[in-house]
């Protein structure tokens, strides 16, 4: 018999700091990638006012220094720490990795690029797929050891992976990962990596629970953010599309930050791993042929699948060793 979804007090309106409201995170540390625009900057910020140490993980430090000092100024709490993270580039992983000391509580996998055409990494990789997943799954491997040294210092880590209602388009083609044989088509593309996102969440929950360590998917919902730069006039028209179907109302960035605080920091996932959630709340499965506008608040069972979870683990870890 299936458990019931977890659900929390809060809903698509929430805000991140609705959800931190009256938190005191003195002592935790945490892991923001993406945190130089958009929901990085908003995840980040939240952390920071109730007391969390944060770092600032981005590819343009420059930026990354202007959020700290705004985080520093509107917050009054601790400035946020920059380092260099380029997700398409596993040196730079790597470097951040290597420099990490000591424990790490929350790692929340932000960042995202959109592609319009085709674009690879200098291994030859997909560049969606490249960093929207083999980067955090590279990084988030990295930190493993410092994860357990979290969990062991405030009864438990986690791991925030942010997903997308895209990931509805696409599950994984292990048979064509990186579109050397398929026509591409960068919507389908960037399904696949929000796939993996989840993927990674079920997987990363079944091998490091017993250390402590917990996973979750957050679909933050629509919001207008850089991520949508580089839509070709066919990705803005679908989008377009599926707002006037009712498949999304757009979100502030504030409520669209909501989603991933409540997997950070919601008791009710504090040992709970393996979930996408959907407006604050863990999402309902729905079948991989459902239609996405009569469901925008599911979870396709592709992106929850135990053996495809287990499948992309072993094959992400391959490509990292290559």
């Amino acid at each position: 018999m299936s458990q019931p979804a977890i659900s929390t007090p809060f809903t698509a309106a929430s805000t991140a700091d609705d959800v931190l409201r009256g938190a005191d995170l003195t002592g935790v540390r945490a892991v923001v990638t993406g945190a130089s625009s958009g929901l990085g900057i908003e995840t980040a910020r939240v952390l920071a006012a109730a007391g969390a140490e944060v770092v600032l993980a981005v590819r343009n430090v420059m930026a990354g220094e202007a959020v700290a000092d705004a985080i520093e100024k509107s917050t009054g709490g601790l400035r946020p720490r920059v380092a260099r993270v380029d997700l398409a580039y596993r040196t730079t992983v790597a470097q951040f990795v290597d420099t990490w000391s000591g424990p790490l509580h929350l790692l929340i996998n932000n960042a995202g690029v959109v592609t319009s055409g085709l674009e690879r990494t200098r291994e030859g990789w997909e560049l969606q797929f490249a960093t929207n997943h083999l980067g955090h799954f590279a990084l988030a491997t990295g930190l493993h050891d410092a994860l357990a040294l979290g969990a062991a210092d405030r009864d438990g880590a986690r791991v925030v992976s942010v997903s997308s209602t895209a990931h509805m388009r696409s599950g994984v083609d292990f048979d064509d990962l990186h579109f050397e044989r398929r026509d591409y088509d960068p919507q389908i593309a960037y399904a696949q990596s929000k796939t993996a996102n989840s993927l990674f969440a079920v997987e990363a929950t079944r091998r490091w629970a017993s250390d402590g360590i917990v996973a979750n998917a957050v679909n933050p919902g629509g919001v207008a953010t850089g991520l949508q730069r580089n839509f070709t006039t066919r990705q803005k028209a679908s989008l377009d599309a599926a707002e006037a179907a009712g498949v999304f109302t757009y979100k502030t960035v504030e409520q669209g930050a909501a989603t991933s605080i409540v997997a950070a920091v919601a008791p009710e996932f504090a040992h709970s791993g393996g979930h996408y959630l959907d407006d604050s709340q863990e999402a309902y499965a729905v079948p991989n042929d459902a239609d996405l506008a009569q469901h925008p608040h599911g979870v396709k069972e592709w992106a929850l699948d135990p053996a495809a979870a287990e499948r992309l683990w072993a094959v992400s870890a391959d490509l990292l060793r290559g």
